[in-house]
Parts: C-alpha cells; sequence; structure tokens
C-alpha cells in the first residue's frame, strides 16, 4: 500500500506543503481535505521527509480512525495519545487504561521508536511528568546483569507499583524467593526475572492466566506505572498522590506535547475543530476545579492541571506544524504563514456490492483515470476481476500493489482505507471496500415503543452530552476496559461535576439517552453533581410543569377521541388488485406502514399518523394506497403540498397509478387556468371529483368538498402557522395523513411523545445507492466535468444558481462550456404557469440534459434520469434544506453524485462550515431523520410546546421531559403509567464484545446498545444472525452477553430488580414478592437457599462448586417464574 503514497506527487500542494515545511515557513494551512486525503498527507510526509508525524486531532474516534488509515498506508504501527482521567479523590477507583497507553507512548518517544503518533486535544493539554523525570525513573533489567533483589524492589515501589502475593494486571509485581515478577505498563505479558543470587538467572515473558513462561527477553524495561510520581513520607515508605497534588508535585508545567519528538512534523486535523474542543475542555475542567477549589479539595493558588490553548500551540508551534482541513475558516488557532487549497474528493465505498464497484469503474475508466481498487481478501479480488471480464472491463491483480496503473487501467489489490479518494487534475483514483466496516445484513431489531425509533446511541460521540434517569446530565467519555474480580468487563465512562465519574456496565447502555435541549452549546452545559440533589429537584419541578401542560394535551386528544371519524371497510378485491400493480418490490417497513395506516383507516375515530421516511423511500407509494382506500368507500381524497411544481409531480403519479381505475383526479394551483379551476371546484363540490391534489390553494374558503374523508399532508416542514390552523379546521373529523423526511421538531417532538402516532420508513428499496457527495469551491472546470461525465452516461443534470437576476446568465455559460449539442433550460418560481410547466415537461421527458433552476425543485420531484446535482452558494443554505434538494437524485439503481459548492477563497463562519461537513457525514441511508434530530439539537427543542416549558425541557433533556409528560397524560387520563421494570446483572462471567472480535469502538457501542435492548429469544437470534454476517462466529463472551441481556428480561417480568454475585452466592434482589411462591422455590434448592424479607427482600441463592454462575441464575428465575401465579403483580403486592 506505500505506492499510494506516489499518487502525492501528481497533487502539486503536496509538494508545495512539503517545501514549505522542510524550509521552516510554518504553520501551513491546506484545506479542502476529507479525513482520508488528511491520512494520506499526513503518510506522505512521513514518507517524503523521513521524520515523525504528530497527527492532533478532535476526539479519540477521529484519532483511531486517521491513526488506521495512516498506519495501512505507511505499514508503520501508530502510537496513540488519549487523555487520562484525573483522581482528585482519596480511594477513587478508575481504568488506568489511557494512562499506562500514554506513559508507554512517552517512553516510545524519547527512545525514537515512535514514527507515526496520534494524539487528542485533550491528551495534548492535560498535565503530566516533565521528559527529564521519565527519564530519571525508568528501571532496566539485563539477562546478563547483577541486582539487589530488595533495592529493585524499592525502585519499582517508587514507580507507582504494588507489591502482591500474586500478579494478575498491570502496575503489580510478586518478589516469591529468587523470583521477581513485574507487568509494566506498554507490555501485552508480565515479565519473570529468576536470579541466582544476586545474578540474572534467567529473564522471560509469561501468561497471566497459567502463569507459565511465553518467551524470552535479553533486556526489561519497567515504566512508571502513573503519571503522578510517588513521593517518601516521614516514615520512610513511598506514599501515593491524589491528582490534586499534581502541580505541587513537579517543578514546571509539562504536557505530552513536550514529549514529542523535537524533528516531528504536526498536524492538526480540522483545525478550527480542535481548537475549540481543546476551549471546551478547558471549560468544563475549570468548572471541576472550580467545584474542588470550593469543597477545599484543592489549594486555589496551585489548581494549573493543564495548559492553555495559546500555551499548547506555542509548544506545537516549534516544530513544522500544518493545518489539514476541509474548509478555510476564519479562526484558525495560528494565522497560517501559507494557505493552500488541494481538490480532493472522498469516494463513496462500494461496500459488500461488487456490481456497484464496476459501475464506478465503467465511469472511472471512462475519464481515462488510473484506478486502483482496494478489497478485503485475494478471494474477493479474484471475484472482482472475474465479474469485470464480464463487463468487459480489463483489470490487473496485484496482491500488495507493487505499482501504479497506466491511465485507464485498473489494478484490483488487497488492503483497506475508510473510504475511497481522487484529487482534481490528478490522473490517479481509488476505490475501497471500506476498511473493516463490512455492509449490515441482519434485521433490525423491533422496538419496545414507537417513540423508541429516535437511536441516540449510533452519533454518541466521546463529549456528548448524556441524560442518566437517576444520576442526571453527565458526559460521555468513552469506553473502558477493567478488570473486576478477574474478569475483563467493558464499562461506558461518564464524567460528572467536580470531577466525579460513573461506570455504567456497558450490559445497560440502555439507562443512558443523549441531551437534546436548548440548542445552547452542549459543551459548555453544566453537569449534575453525583449524589446531589439538585437533579432530583429538576425532575420534580419538571414533573409538576408537565402536569398543567398533559390538562391542555388530554382536551385536545378527548376532543379528537369524541368526533365522531368515519371506520373504512376493511380491504376489497379492488384494493388488493391496485397493490399488486406496483411494479416494484415493497420493503418490511414499506408494509408495515400500510398496515398501520389501514388499521386506523378502520376504526371510527380520526386518524392522525405522521410518516417519517427518508426522500426516495416510497412514502408516496404508502399515501397512494390509503388513497384508494378511501375512494373505494365513497369518500373523497385530497393531496396538500407546498408548491406548484409538487403539485404537478403528484397529478402525473396518481395519474398514472389510478389509470386503470374510475377515480377522478383533479389539481389545484397556479398551473391551471381560471376555467379549469372552476370546473374542479365545481367536480369537488357535486362529488365527482374523487383526489384532488392542491398546494394552499386548497385551503381557501372556496374549496368545499362534499364529502372529505382522507387528508394527506407532504413536505410538512414547508407550511406556515396559518395554514396550519386552516388546516385543523379542515382536519376535525378526517383521517390526516402527514409525509415528511426531515420533521419539523414539533411535529417530531408531537409524534416521538405519543400524542400523534407515527410510522417510519427506515429501509431503503432494494438496488439504490447512496449519493456520492463532495463539498469543495466553486471550480467551472471540475463542475463542467462532471456534467460532461453525466451526459455523457445519458442522464440530466440539475444546476442550483438561487439567484433569478443571473440566473440566464449562468445557463449561457453553461451552454457554452457544453457545447451546442447540450440542451440547457432555465426554471425559477417568477416564471408564469405556461413557461414553468413547459419546461418541467420536457425534463421529465428527457428533453433537457441541464436544468439550471432555483430551490423550486427541492420539494418532491422524481426524474430517475437525473442523477448529478450541482449547488451554488451551498454555505447558505439549512441542513434539512440541502438534504430535501440531495434527495432529488440517486431515485434509480445508478450511482448519483451531489457537489455542494461555495464560493472560491471564501472563509466560511463556523456554522456553515459545520453544517456542510454534517451534510457530508450524514450521505448515507436513512439520513433524514438523523438530519432532523440534529436540527433539534442546533435549533433547541424548548420552544416546541410553548415558552413556559422550554425551561423545564433544559434542565432535564428531551427523552426524560418526554417520559415525564407520557407518564403525566396517562394519570391524566386516570391510568397508571406502565413503568417498564428494569433489572440490572452484575455476575463474575466474560461477558463482552472483545476488541479483535470487533475492532471499531462507535461499532462495539452500537452494538451493547443494541444487546442491551434484547428482551426475547427471538430478538437475540436476529442479533445472532447479524454478528455471524458481519463479523463470523460470536465468541463465548459475546454468547455470554447475549444470555444476560435475556436473563434481564425474564428477570424483570418476575420483579426481580437486581441480580448480583457475591463470592459463591447470587443475590436476587426483589420489587414484591409472593410467599408460597418463594418458599416453593426454596424446596427446589434445600439447604442452598435463604429469604431475606424487610424493608428490600431477596433471595440468596448459594452455588456449588461446579456451577456456572449465568446459567444458575437463569435456571432460578426461571423456576421462579413457573411458580408464580399468573395474577401476580406489584398493585396486590403493595
Amino acid at each position: 500500500m506505500k505506492m499510494l503514497l506516489n499518487i502525492l506527487d501528481t497533487v502539486p500542494e503536496f509538494a508545495r506543503l512539503a517545501a514549505d515545511l522542510e524550509a521552516g515557513r510554518s504553520p501551513v494551512e491546506v484545506a479542502g481535505l476529507s479525513p482520508v486525503h488528511r491520512a494520506h498527507f499526513a503518510a506522505g510526509l512521513r514518507s517524503r521527509l523521513d521524520a515523525p508525524v504528530v497527527l492532533v486531532c478532535a476526539d479519540e474516534g477521529e484519532c483511531a480512525r486517521l491513526a488506521a488509515d495512516v498506519t495501512a498506508l505507511t505499514g508503520e504501527p501508530a502510537t496513540l495519545i488519549g487523555a487520562r482521567e484525573f483522581l482528585f479523590h482519596e480511594g477513587a477507583v478508575a481504568s488506568r487504561q489511557w494512562e499506562h497507553q500514554r506513559i508507554a507512548a512517552f517512553q516510545a518517544m524519547a527512545q525514537g521508536k515512535a514514527k507515526l503518533i496520534a494524539a487528542t486535544v485533550e491528551g495534548l493539554l492535560q498535565r503530566t511528568l516533565p521528559p527529564e523525570e521519565l527519564c530519571a525513573h525508568v528501571v532496566e533489567v539485563d539477562a546478563k546483569g547483577s541486582y539487589d533483589l530488595e533495592e529493585l524492589a524499592d525502585r519499582l515501589a517508587a514507580l507507582g507499583y504494588t507489591r502482591c502475593q500474586q500478579v494478575e494486571g498491570v502496575g503489580q509485581f510478586a518478589l516469591r524467593g529468587g523470583i521477581l515478577d513485574v507487568f509494566s505498563p506498554g507490555m501485552d505479558d508480565p515479565v519473570r526475572v529468576e536470579f541466582w543470587d544476586r545474578d540474572v538467572n534467567d529473564l522471560g515473558l509469561f501468561d497471566v492466566a497459567s502463569q507459565r513462561r511465553v518467551g524470552r527477553l535479553d533486556k526489561a524495561v519497567f515504566l512508571p506505572v502513573s503519571e503522578l510520581l510517588p513521593i517518601l513520607d516521614e516514615n520512610g515508605n513511598w506514599e501515593r498522590l491524589t491528582d490534586r497534588q499534581l502541580p505541587g508535585r513537579y517543578g514546571r508545567l509539562a504536557t505530552a506535547a513536550h514529549h514529542l519528538p523535537p524533528d516531528a512534523i504536526v498536524c492538526l486535523s480540522e483545525s478550527s475543530r480542535v481548537a475549540e474542543r481543546g476551549r471546551n475542555w478547558l471549560w468544563q475542567l475549570n468548572e471541576d476545579i472550580k467545584t474542588l477549589i470550593e469543597n477545599g479539595a484543592v489549594d486555589g493558588k496551585k489548581a494549573v492541571f493543564s495548559a492553555t490553548m495559546d500555551e499548547l500551540m506555542a509548544v506545537l508551534s516549534d516544530h513544522a506544524l500544518c493545518f489539514l482541513d476541509s474548509f478555510t475558516t476564519s479562526n484558525p488557532p495560528m494565522p497560517p504563514k501559507d494557505i493552500l487549497t488541494a481538490q480532493g474528493r472522498q469516494l463513496s465505498s462500494f461496500g459488500a456490492s461488487l456490481d456497484t464497484a464496476a459501475a464506478d469503474l465503467t465511469q472511472l475508466q471512462n475519464a481515462n483515470s488510473a484506478t486502483v481498487v482496494l478489497v478485503g481478501s485475494e478471494q474477493r479480488a479474484l471475484n472482482l476481476q472475474s465479474l469485470l471480464r464480464e463487463r468487459k472491463i480489463r483489470s490487473a491483480v496485484d496482491f500488495q500493489l507493487h505499482e501504479l496503473p497506466q491511465p485507464g487501467g485498473v489494478t484490483i489489490a488487497v488492503g483497506g482505507l475508510s473510504a475511497g479518494f481522487d484529487y482534481i487534475g490528478c490522473p490517479y483514483a481509488l476505490l475501497t471496500e471500506g476498511g473493516n466496516e463490512p455492509r449490515r445484513k441482519g434485521k433490525r431489531l423491533k422496538r419496545a415503543a414507537d417513540r423508541r425509533k429516535v437511536d441516540s446511541f449510533t452519533d454518541l460521540s466521546p463529549g456528548d452530552l448524556i441524560v442518566h434517569e437517576h444520576h442526571g446530565i453527565g458526559r460521555f467519555v468513552g469506553m473502558v476496559k477493567m478488570t473486576v474480580d478477574g474478569v475483563d468487563k467493558d464499562y461506558v465512562k461518564l464524567a460528572y461535576a467536580g470531577a466525579d465519574v460513573l461506570y455504567l456496565p456497558a450490559t445497560q447502555l440502555d439507562a443512558i439517552a443523549k441531551y437534546i435541549g436548548s440548542g445552547d452549546d452542549p459543551e459548555t452545559k453544566k453537569l449534575s453533581k453525583l449524589g446531589g440533589t439538585d437533579w432530583e429537584k429538576a425532575k420534580t419541578r419538571t414533573r409538576k410543569a408537565v402536569k398543567d401542560l398533559a390538562k391542555g394535551l388530554i382536551q385536545l386528544y378527548a376532543q379528537r377521541q369524541r368526533q365522531p371519524g368515519y371506520a373504512f371497510a376493511p380491504d376489497s378485491p379492488w384494493q388488493k388488485e391496485f397493490e399488486e400493480d406496483f411494479p416494484y418490490d415493497e420493503t418490511e417497513d414499506q408494509l408495515r406502514s400500510i398496515r398501520e395506516i389501514k388499521k386506523d383507516m378502520e376504526t371510527p375515530r380520526p386518524m392522525d399518523r405522521l410518516l417519517c421516511g427518508d426522500v426516495g423511500y416510497g412514502k408516496t407509494e404508502v399515501a397512494l394506497r390509503a388513497i384508494m382506500k378511501c375512494v373505494l368507500d365513497g369518500k373523497q381524497a385530497a393531496i396538500l403540498v407546498p408548491t406548484t411544481v409538487l403539485a404537478r409531480q403528484h397529478y402525473l403519479t396518481a395519474r398514472s397509478r389510478f389509470a386503470k381505475y374510475p377515480v377522478e383526479i383533479e389539481v389545484v394551483s397556479r398551473f391551471r387556468t381560471p376555467a379549469q379551476m372552476k370546473k374542479a371546484l365545481a367536480g369537488v363540490e357535486n362529488g365527482s371529483v374523487d383526489l384532488l391534489i392542491g398546494t394552499h390553494r386548497l385551503l381557501q374558503k372556496d374549496v368545499r368538498f362534499k364529502d372529505l374523508g382522507l387528508l394527506v399532508v407532504d413536505e410538512e416542514q414547508r407550511f406556515g402557522v396559518t395554514h396550519k390552523e386552516r388546516l385543523k379546521e379542515l382536519s376535525k373529523q378526517v383521517d390526516v395523513l402527514t409525509l415528511s423526511a426531515t420533521p419539523i421538531p414539533r411535529t417530531l417532538n408531537m409524534a416521538l411523545s405519543g400524542i400523534r402516532d407515527m410510522s417510519a420508513i427506515e429501509e431503503p428499496p432494494s438496488n439504490r445507492q447512496p449519493v456520492q457527495t463532495y463539498v469543495l469551491e466553486h471550480d467551472w472546470s471540475v463542475l463542467c466535468d462532471a456534467m460532461r461525465r453525466e451526459l455523457e452516461r445519458g442522464g440530466q443534470v440539475y444546476y442550483l444558481h438561487n439567484r433569478v437576476d443571473t440566473i440566464e446568465r449562468t445557463a449561457a455559460r453553461i451552454k457554452e462550456m457544453l457545447g451546442e449539442d447540450a440542451v440547457v433550460a432555465v426554471g425559477h418560481g417568477k416564471m408564469s404557469q405556461e413557461e414553468l410547466s413547459d419546461v418541467m415537461t420536457r425534463v421529465s421527458d428527457g428533453e433537457v440534459d441541464v436544468l439550471v433552476c432555483t430551490t423550486i425543485i427541492e420539494t418532491g420531484i422524481d426524474i430517475a434520469n437525473v442523477n448529478t446535482l450541482i449547488i451554488e452558494d451551498a454555505d447558505k443554505m439549512g441542513l434539512s434544506q440541502l438534504h430535501q434538494i440531495r434527495g432529488r437524485v440517486g431515485r434509480s439503481p445508478r450511482r448519483a453524485y451531489a457537489y455542494m459548492t461555495y464560493r472560491q477563497g471564501k472563509v466560511l463562519t463556523e456554522i456553515a462550515a459545520k453544517r456542510l461537513s454534517a451534510i457530508r457525514e450524514y450521505a448515507e441511508f436513512g439520513s433524514g431523520f438523523k438530519i432532523a434530530m440534529r436540527d433539534l439539537e442546533i435549533r433547541g427543542a424548548g420552544n416546541l410546546l410553548g415558552p413556559e416549558q422550554s425551561g423545564f425541557l433544559m434542565s432535564v433533556g428531551y427523552d426524560l421531559y418526554l417520559k415525564l409528560l407520557e407518564e403525566a397524560v396517562l394519570e391524566e387520563k386516570g391510568e397508571k403509567p406502565v413503568r417498564l421494570p428494569e433489572c440490572t446483572v452484575d455476575l463474575t462471567v466474560s461477558a463482552s464484545i472483545p476488541d479483535k472480535y470487533v475492532p471499531d469502538a462507535g461499532q462495539r457501542m452500537d452494538l451493547y446498545r443494541r444487546i442491551a435492548r434484547v428482551r426475547a429469544q427471538e430478538d437475540a437470534d436476529d442479533v445472532t444472525d447479524e454478528l455471524i454476517d458481519r463479523f463470523g462466529d460470536p465468541p463465548r463472551q459475546v454468547n455470554n452477553l447475549l444470555s444476560v441481556a435475556l436473563l434481564r428480561g425474564q428477570a424483570a417480568a418476575c420483579h426481580i430488580k437486581d441480580i448480583s454475585q457475591k463470592g459463591a452466592s447470587l443475590v436476587f434482589t426483589l420489587e414484591g414478592f409472593q410467599l408460597e411462591s418463594i418458599a416453593a422455590l426454596a424446596g427446589q434448592y434445600p439447604g442452598r437457599m435463604l429469604f431475606s424479607p424487610g424493608d428490600t427482600p431477596a433471595f440468596t441463592l448459594k452455588l456449588r462448586k461446579t456451577d456456572d454462575p449465568l446459567r444458575s441464575a437463569a435456571q432460578a428465575v426461571e423456576r421462579y417464574k413457573a411458580l408464580l401465579a399468573p395474577t401476580f403483580s406489584l398493585e396486590k403486592k403493595k
């Protein structure tokens, strides 16, 4: 893969960057680079300048991804430097995983062994031991050396090692006769030194589990266990310190940045984000320190636990420094001495679809690009070559990639990067299967309730705020491994106010939710204090507030329930025939949504349902089936749309779908003549029109329906408040179906809180590919090339120019560039109805090659042949708007392209840069819902339910607020809130997802979340199937994890709230109990079971020597469940 670095020889910006850094001109800013380009540039600098390279990232996830890419490109291992946890309190316990990794990294840099270093900005800001202290506190033992054993033991104690009987973890040492065992940071296995008197007789490694030797050594190096070295107390013993003593322990302020190799080249990945993350982390640290000063835990005069951002940049500027950025931003951490713009494009991975790879390669070959394709294995390389041969594409297979292909050539190699890439004006392109992330195949888990459709964990990254129902608002730090009772377990680390930390077992990930609140900067949100009363007070205040709101909502709800609706008849043969005429295969989600809508329509109360699905997911077909059901019962239906263009689109779709049936369809919009309008309105009034499609014109008073049964509102986010009020009047007694890809926060809130019903289509249609999205400076040569490529494959182009006064000039320029053969047309909202109608007809008939238009195309125009979209000034548009417009392409099995451009040389604001980064990040299927949730985060959910509620929502977060509101609504109705019982399980069994099985931390987190939700065997089988598809057969630890999840579900159903292991006993804590069942259960375990009633009833089961704790717990729960009376409930017990 090193051969890929030669591509940089054809990128002039890279040559200039290397020359600047060699000449001492730094910092240099390079804009236009996606993450994979940044890894490519960093690997290139490592190779070209033969100096160590340091990548500084905003968070650990990005750090790991870039490090993996740079390692793949250079073949050299990366050294990671993350942030460690400060322990300010006596006796505080924490995972020292990151701290040990940091110390090992410092030593590797001191010895000149670390050539590739990836660090987070937090990791570089934290105060640590200075390099000279590390150098003075390293113990070396030579295989041929002679040592005093007691003196050696004392030196190890001075490094923070704990003396014990048997070494089981890092930071321990044992001395038995003439044998010394030591487990040092930076080592995979502990070291065993055997002495003959003072001389070393044997030196080697041994296995912790078996305590047997696994290898020999010539020399062993023992590093300090902690960054805070112990000090000698009055009695001559080594005393360990807490981090509050850190500033006084060392004479000068030193950070990880002071340990970097002096000749290193430092690259900041997305420099403005690094600076922002650094400032926010410092703000949070200062808040924690203020709390400690107030409590008297820290001396305010000596409370310096980190460098400032300016101090860090001053240290980094002593090195050759460059900023590798997506965009030129207005606030770089330091003024650059040179600014370069490399036009890099990130290419979508083709995943498991070799057909997609073949289609992409055909296009690249037509453009005479020399293309390298990276696949996961040698067999897949040969499979792809066979497939390409069938498509008449010549390719070479070179597993190790010894040379780059010639222009127009294709070479298939084995390897993996996070994404493919090319550079504009460079003859090479790289396609990749997608690193270590195979495509998902398995079924998704069924959700417990519809409002849990918000899968917030998928996007949970270090630094995000979370809400724990019992502990309050904290900050997600990451996942850590800790050894408990000799078993390795994964924990989610959560930071709270005053440097408090909560370690939540990964098996209980469902106990937390992402905090969505005010829309203010989440980084500067006040955290809750563990064990404090503020959180409970906030919950109590919110409970009182939602009670008043619940009354209003109940009245609204009750009014709807009282309104006599119309119950539609069950499906007729015509309905079934209409559905069978659909030319495509429906997705499972489409079929489920149709069933839910029909069920609502067949009940006598008016339907109010939100159908949420991404652009192009088939919402229109679902709506048309509901309309057919309505019309077959002799009722009228109406579709309300925001634009005339979309009205025409729906009109054409409906006409083609209802062509075989006697359904009269009319449209009201400004495209219609007064005579046509008059005829349509008369037909609506006398009942001869079955389906009326229209813009807000449909809401006017002169539109009188004879018997309206169903109202479909499409692209609901585009309607204003006055339209909504008129809608309310119209829809009091009719069924309402609202369609949206990116619902506005209020609608989303109403649906998620259960006030409205919601169906979600989350599954993309088969053969559909994500839109390849590029974000770049406006460059006519690049855009002209993109348009030509689309026209060459027989497609059409949308060019979005959102200024009517200059649109004709832009169209003329495009026509001039593409030549006489290209047909270029213009479409905008100020054209007359005849002109616009004519243009849209010509586009849909394929007569127009390029449509230069305004945002008039945003809502719902579906033309399958348009597969390239170019947007000018994308930085001026909103996130949802960009997503909606992008949804206008990619409506066919072909790969579609979207170019989001901003003016050349323009320095983007921070918000615009974030927005464009998000649209590039959310290019995959199903992003609409994520974008709506991101909008909810950015804009805040505070004013959704009126200003008086916003403060309460902010204090507890969106998710918990909805939960409290749901409970208040049920109580107001006189119903008991159904609180689903939960059970926690803590057993000494190895139940985790090993790093080797799922290497990516984000994917592990996602799997933990989904496994935590498993409650039934069917769900467990679904997850197991998916695991086998994606990662191979699950190891024993993962199977145990699934068993723990099933045990939690079964135990909760029996009102067992906790199962824990205390030595050789299992303790089952109960919420309620039946004495007869307990007595019968004790009879099945003679002499082994003890029952304790009291305030917290529990029974204890003694394990036999051969018993497996997990299997025994599951068996006891199963027996207890069989003995419980079917009528047993907590209410009866109470």
